[in-house]
């Protein structure tokens, strides 16, 4: 069969690629094509065009960019037209992804899947009629969003499983054992408005445990060292002294894998964290931060921003958004969850829950299986 897949992001283009491998091992006569990263043309896909070309964020950007972001749009749906293909697969990446869905669903040429649901239920619920009208079935990497979508919306979908389990359990598989070193580590995110923020905040909240913690800071792909010295040095500045701060790139799991504690910004690096047993403190500093808090509540219709507690439906890792996060609350639930710690010992227990709920490994490969069962059953119609 002939499979068209799209993603727009680097978490896409693991996850997209983890499919692939998945399919291939399920129908090997498959051929692949779309849009999306390196990962997934290193497991056989023709590279359309590569997600960096359309990866613009924020409204400023967006706007700036416009013509290219059409272009591109234009350019996916000639070749998909061109292609014909037996199924587009669809990664994350709503903004894109939905308009793709649209037109794919308008002229009949294939089903649309979905693959790892747009998180519809943090913002922009309204998309949930676009979604029924233009997807053909949608496969969920989250247990709670079954409610949501079925519960809530009566619209049927397929848990698969998460597939960060299947890449912390593949780490944990296929590297030697680490002795643990005592380190905190400092996933402050992927953006540069985000380690702007909130990384000098968590050097400033870490800096009382020097004297017996190395801080070690998980580099994100696309930020040069310099950005990362750059934030150090406004937090040398706070403590007023010089800091031994390692920038690591490419090496989260290692880092983790070692790490007593972190410090930690949202989305799936708070999974990633969790599934390593590693205490953490969830870390979301926004500038205009009194605003940011009001809109929250008027905006966001979820209890939590971090997935760990989102999949465990209660708080077991501390959330410090917009106006919480301060160094001062940082640096008192970073000392609870330090060894010793009165809630070091709870959070680990909560994270038990976590894994259980997540399920097992193998969320492509059941995603896969489903995909091709669906996909034989629709040509015998």
């Amino acid at each position: 069969m002939k499979y068209y897949l799209i993603a727009g992001e680097a978490s896409g283009d693991l996850h997209a690629s983890h499919l692939i491998a998945a399919l291939k091992a399920e129908d090997p006569d498959a051929e692949f094509r779309g849009f999306g990263g390196d990962l997934m043309a290193a497991q056989g896909m023709t590279l359309v065009r590569h997600y960096r070309d359309l990866a613009f964020m924020g409204f400023v950007a967006v706007v700036l960019h416009a013509r290219t972001i059409l272009k591109g749009m234009q350019q996916c749906k000639d070749d998909i037209v061109a292609w014909r293909p037996d199924v587009v697969i669809l990664v994350d990446y709503p903004g894109f992804n939905l308009k793709i869905a649209k037109y794919v669903h308008s002229i009949g040429v294939c089903p649309v899947y979905y693959y790892i649901a747009p998180k519809l239920w943090a913002w922009k619920e309204y998309r949930i009629k676009a979604l029924k009208r233009d997807v053909d079935e949608l496969f969920s990497i989250l247990p709670f969003e079954k409610d949501f979508f079925e519960g809530k919306h009566g619209y049927p979908i397929h848990y698969v499983g998460n597939p960060t389990v299947d890449e912390v359990t593949a780490y944990k598989a296929t590297v030697a054992s680490m002795p643990q070193e005592p380190c905190i580590a400092l996933l402050a995110g992927s953006r540069l408005q985000e380690i702007r923020d909130n990384l000098p905040r968590m050097i400033a909240a870490a800096h009382p445990f020097t004297d017996r913690y190395r801080l070690v800071i998980a580099g994100a792909p696309g930020m040069t060292e310099d950005i990362y010295h750059k934030y150090i040095a406004m937090a040398e500045k706070r403590v007023g002294e010089p800091l031994d701060i390692e920038v690591v790139y490419g090496h989260t799991y290692d880092i983790l894998s070692q790490a007593t504690a972190a410090l930690v910004t949202s989305g799936t690096a708070t999974l990633e964290t969790a599934l390593f047993r590693v205490p953490q403190v969830v870390c979301y500093f926004m500038q205009a931060r009194w605003l940011a808090t009001f809109a929250r509540k008027l905006v966001i219709k979820i209890p939590f921003i971090s997935l760990v507690n989102l999949v465990a439906g209660r708080e077991v890792v501390p959330e410090l958004v917009a106006d919480q996060m301060t160094v001062a609350r940082c640096r008192h639930h970073l000392a609870n969850i330090l060894p010793g710690g009165a809630e070091r010992e709870k959070q680990l227990s909560g994270y038990d829950d976590v894994a259980t709920r997540l399920g097992k490994s193998g969320a492509p490969q059941r995603a896969a299986h489903l995909i091709l069962q669906l996909l034989s059953a629709e040509t015998k119609r």
